[in-house]
């Protein structure tokens, strides 16, 4: 299945996108996809509705806004530096286990939403990576178990500015946090329709230009990996976005270092799961 939710910022219903392209509204039957939602067993409900034919519910114009296909989760937790070309890129020592960050929820962001440089921005950065969503709670799971956790996958970009990451001191956090600069979507690809999350392209496009380009398996750490690691230092809970990180290609990478400015445009895409577009402006 393919969840999605749309409407105006903030008052997002939930909805289907069924295999012959029609999105059906589902909000007669589900209040949102969010913690609740995956954690009483909202997934299975909703396949057994869309199995019946989805009565009740109605198809959704195709000009409407697609927001994140999952509500705001309790946390945004992000693995740095999980590709070895990446890592070497950004100059720093190969990782011997998962390198984590957060960013806040507060930048939660449509696919197709504008992507809005902050006051005092210099270093606007953009970062393709495969998210998952966490479907059950998870705490101290081995890696056996990880993957019975995971609901399902989109694609997300890890927006970055990276002055406020590197040059104001501390943890990467308040370079990652800026308001829109966590985009998911456009849909939430069931796990049961990933056969293998480690075998997909990934790529991002600037104004056309391909400038990232690589395969899930390349990470360092991989998604069960992943999982069962993050699980031992929090509770994950139903709902949770895990970024896995991005393969080289970043701007802060070239030479010279070519970040985005207003009026680009990035697309980042995963295969089998869609694409992500954003225009870039200045904050309002």
């Amino acid at each position: 299945m393919k969840l999605i939710r749309f409407g105006e910022e903030g008052r997002e219903e939930p909805g289907v996108l069924l295999e012959d392209g029609r999105m059906i509204n589902a909000s007669g039957e589900f209040l949102d996809y969010d913690e609740g939602f995956f954690a009483m067993g909202g997934l299975e409900s909703l396949a057994e509705w869309v199995g019946q034919g989805c009565p009740g519910g109605f198809e959704i114009d195709a000009g409407t806004r697609l927001g994140p296909p999952v509500a705001r989760p309790s946390k945004i937790v992000c693995v740095g530096q999980n590709y070895l070309e990446h890592a070497r890129e950004m100059g720093g020592e190969i990782p011997s286990e998962p390198v984590l960050f957060m960013k806040a929820s507060s930048a939660w962001s449509g696919p197709y939403d504008d992507v809005l440089i902050p006051k005092g921005a210099r270093k606007l950065d953009y970062e393709v990576e495969l998210a998952l969503v966490i479907g059950k709670t998870a705490n101290n799971v081995s890696e056996a178990e990880a993957m019975e956790c995971v609901a399902g996958y989109a694609v997300f970009c890890d927006y970055s500015e990276r002055a406020f990451q590197k040059e104001h001191g501390g943890q990467w956090t308040k370079g990652k946090s800026a308001d829109t600069f966590a985009p998911m979507g456009p849909w939430l690809v069931t796990a049961d329709e990933v056969s293998d999350p480690q075998g997909l392209r990934l790529w991002t496009k600037v104004n056309g230009e391909l400038r990232q380009n690589s395969w899930t398996k390349d990470m360092l750490f991989g998604v069960s990996e992943i999982v069962s690691y993050i699980s031992r230092f929090m509770t994950l809970l139903p709902g949770d976005v895990i970024a896995t990180g991005t393969p080289s290609g970043v701007a802060m990478g070239m030479n010279p270092p070519r970040y985005l400015q207003a009026g680009d445009l990035v697309e980042c895409g995963v295969e089998g799961l869609g694409e992500l577009t954003q225009r870039v402006v200045a904050a309002r």
